[in-house]
């Protein structure tokens, strides 16, 4: 039986998504011995083992004892009862031989189910501990310490944050479904971002409890649809209580109580998309109030792309927003249009690798006198890329110098639909809008997480309404 098939089945039987460290902490034990460590797991095990889902005995804790920490370690893992997986937590990291060597010693002499591993050098470092089915690996995604965003949520130019790339790596490079992913419980935007990224595979999630991760925020952020997928890392809470098992099951309680009442989306939003509106209305991206557009409308929330440019980290995420729709077209360069679509078009064009062009506002009257920005060859078909669509005026005019360039458009994508007109009026010319996000989804996005006021957002909707 396959060790995630397995975990499973261990999660249904006991009703819990509970894994519980087994950490002998050295100011946690009486002496500094084996049978100490021994005596320490063991209080734990007896008094967890009908609660916890999983077991998780960090190899550190036990390595520092020297050779009989070793034999303990495995005396610990023995004590386990058979149908509970056991998680070595043991972070390996290496390629060949060595990783074979670090495989052997987890699954073989120790007699661990799972270990977790550090995917930094690549998926050859990976491979030695996946190619038998029955034992699972959590791969180190995004952890839970607070210095891991130096480097995990580093922005590639994917426009991706490395941890969401790890993640899909690894939903490639799990070809037995055997391995999940370690994802810290203290960031519930990076959970969502992961679980957008790998929907099916298991997480391991420390840090609720001592390091202060929001339960119900990871549950929200890290569960699968069918209520699995997560494994909730308690160590310290439940090993330094009077009452080990008492603990275990308030723990247990709780987290079941939030898969019980898990509240049914009231936004169809992806997640992604989810994080990107809440980072553009952090960002002052977004504003309500009473306003006149460009177009002359009267509209009362204001969107300002333009402040981009001073956050290269939302800028990059807003221009990754836009690939998924890129994928489905086919052009030659984009097209865009300036101002505020420039900054995007250019992280985009980085991203994807595709050259980029932009029609000028006002035509050189020096130099080239060039109408177009940028190299290409008439008769190319570009799609034109911009910030926002209200009523397509703007898009018109970029048009019309595109084409008097020899270029061809058929497509527009931008990263927001105002809902006003646009769309419409663009397909009566033959042009096709598409649109990352629409007003309509952003407003209910805001109102079912509570971001915004009610009668802001009510305010939008009579606005979209015609009121």
């Amino acid at each position: 039986m396959s060790f995630f098939k397995r975990l499973a089945e261990r999660a249904k039987k006991v009703d819990s998504l509970l894994c519980i460290g087994l950490d002998p902490h050295p100011e946690m034990l009486p002496e500094q011995t084996g049978i100490a460590a021994v005596a320490f797991c063991r209080r734990i095990i007896d008094a967890t083992s009908e609660l916890a889902c999983a077991y998780k005995p960090n190899s550190a804790f036990f390595e520092a004892l020297g050779a009989e920490g070793i034999a303990a370690l495995r005396q610990v893992i023995d004590l386990v009862p058979d149908d509970i997986p056991v998680i070595l937590d043991a972070k390996r990291g290496d390629i060949a031989s060595t990783a074979r060597a670090y495989a052997r010693a987890a699954f073989d002499l120790l007699g661990a189910d799972a270990i977790t591993i550090n995917p930094y050098l690549g998926q050859d470092a990976v491979a030695p501990f996946i190619q038998d089915p029955e034992r699972g690996v959590f791969l180190l995604c995004k952890t839970s310490n607070p210095g891991a965003d130096a480097l995990q949520a580093q922005i590639l130019n994917t426009g991706q944050p490395l941890y969401v790339h790890l993640a899909e790596l690894a939903a490639e490079w799990s070809s037995n479904e055997n391995l999940g992913l370690v994802v810290g419980a203290t960031d519930a935007q990076a959970l969502a971002a992961v679980r957008a990224a790998a929907p099916d595979m298991w997480f391991l999630a420390p840090g609720i409890g001592a390091q202060g991760g929001d339960l119900e925020a990871a549950l929200a952020s890290g569960l699968r649809d069918d209520g699995l997928g997560i494994l909730i890392t308690i160590s310290r809470a439940i090993a330094q209580a009077d009452d080990p098992a008492k603990r275990a099951i308030e723990f247990r309680e709780a987290i079941n109580q939030f898969r019980r009442k898990r509240p049914v989306p009231t936004s169809m939003l992806p997640p992604n998309l989810g994080i990107l509106a809440d980072a553009l209305l952090e960002g002052g991206c977004v504003r309500f109030g009473d306003f006149t557009l460009k177009s002359g409308l009267q509209s009362p929330i204001y969107i300002d792309l333009r402040r981009l440019v001073s956050n290269p980290r939302l800028l990059a995420r807003t221009a990754a927003a836009y690939q998924p729709l890129l994928r489905l077209l086919s052009f030659d360069r984009i097209a865009a249009l300036p101002y505020a679509a420039l900054p995007i078009g250019t992280a985009l064009a980085l991203q994807i690798g595709r050259p980029m062009v932009y029609p000028r506002k006002e035509v050189k009257d020096y130099g080239t006198k060039a109408a177009i920005e940028g190299i290409y060859n008439p008769g190319e078909t570009v799609v034109l890329i911009d910030d926002l669509a209200t009523t397509g005026e703007s898009k018109f005019e970029a048009i019309e110098n595109l084409k008097q360039a020899g270029l061809q458009v058929q497509d527009i994508v931008v990263l927001i639909d105002r809902q006003s007109g646009a769309k419409q009026a663009l397909a009566k010319e033959g042009y096709n809008l598409q649109a990352v996000l629409t007003l309509t989804d952003l407003i209910d996005y805001w109102g079912a997480t509570g971001a915004v006021e009610t009668e802001k957002l009510d305010a939008v909707r009579d606005f979209l309404n015609g009121g």
